[in-house]
């Protein structure tokens, strides 16, 4: 089993960097948009769609939204409509907030969402911002380098978590869903992910005066990272199952390996476009 991870995870590696760094932004976009449709079928799923028919027709639904998007915010001309797209992150940021209530206040929250309509709707807001942050990134010069460090920022999170909460771990996150996770653990992820960023910022100079904006857009990015794979595991607890689907050997669902990302790209497109986007990055 060890072996199919490892198997796993580096083939999806070379995938998703092949892609970032090999695909113009309209196909990577495709591709994103390919990725984000796979996962809505494994949250059609999770929200009690049983047949196959129905599951196809809600990936088809979202991936015509996201087609739609593409469009109405200008990705296709080049000429981005950066108002709409901030305010779409905007509502996308809010909903996680919402979010964070309901995984707060599970089970009982669950009469606001556990209908199987509810759970779809659910999905359109957690995937389809997902999917507009990635293509947005991806407009900006370097763009495949903050898509990157979007990824890396949960992963440390994820790994400084991992270990502060197995030496540290006291305090419970949220029981009823995640009986794992603990308030230290979080606090250790953004430890790490604070000194990686100032690690990263000392190799370079030309972002170093803007060092306060990006300890608050790593910071916000590496905790709504936690709060992306808590909200999938209080859906999964909900449904009764241990994973979104059986496509990747080892690892279960797509869904499974982009929960923490569905709400980190959000948070950190938003925080990058209102923050730093004037700076030395942009395009």
């Amino acid at each position: 089993m060890l072996k199919q991870r490892i198997v796993t995870a580096i083939a999806l590696a070379i995938a998703f960097v092949g892609a970032l760094f090999g695909l113009d932004p309209g196909w990577f976009a495709l591709f994103a948009g390919l990725a984000i449709s796979i996962a809505a079928w494994e949250w059609a799923g999770l929200s009690g769609v049983e047949k196959h028919l129905p599951r196809l027709a809600c990936s088809l639904v979202l991936a015509l939204m996201m087609a739609a998007l593409f469009v109405a915010s200008g990705f296709h001309s080049g000429n981005l409509e950066l108002e709409r797209v901030r305010g779409l992150l905007l509502a996308a940021c809010i909903w996680w907030a919402l979010a964070l209530l309901w995984v707060q206040g599970y089970p009982s929250s669950a009469i606001l969402w556990g209908s199987m309509p509810a759970r779809l709707v659910m999905g359109v807001v957690v995937l389809v911002p997902a999917w507009l942050a990635l293509v947005v990134l991806d407009h900006f010069d370097q763009g495949h380098w903050l898509i990157l460090l979007v990824v890396v920022v949960v992963a440390c999170a994820d790994v400084g978590a991992y270990f502060s909460g197995r030496v540290f771990g006291r305090h419970k996150l949220a029981p009823a869903v995640s009986p794992g996770k603990t308030l230290e653990g979080v606090f250790g992820g953004l430890a790490t992910v604070l000194v990686v960023a100032f690690l990263c910022l000392w190799f370079r100079p030309g972002q170093q005066a803007w060092w306060w904006q990006w300890s608050i857009i790593v910071a916000f990015t590496a905790l709504a990272s936690v709060l992306g794979d808590l909200l999938e595991s209080m859906v999964k607890r909900h449904r009764g199952v241990k994973d979104s689907g059986v496509i990747l050997p080892g690892h279960g669902g797509l869904l499974d390996r982009i929960d923490s990302l569905t709400a980190a790209l959000p948070v950190f497109s938003l925080l990058y476009l209102m923050l730093i986007a004037d700076g030395p990055w942009r395009s």
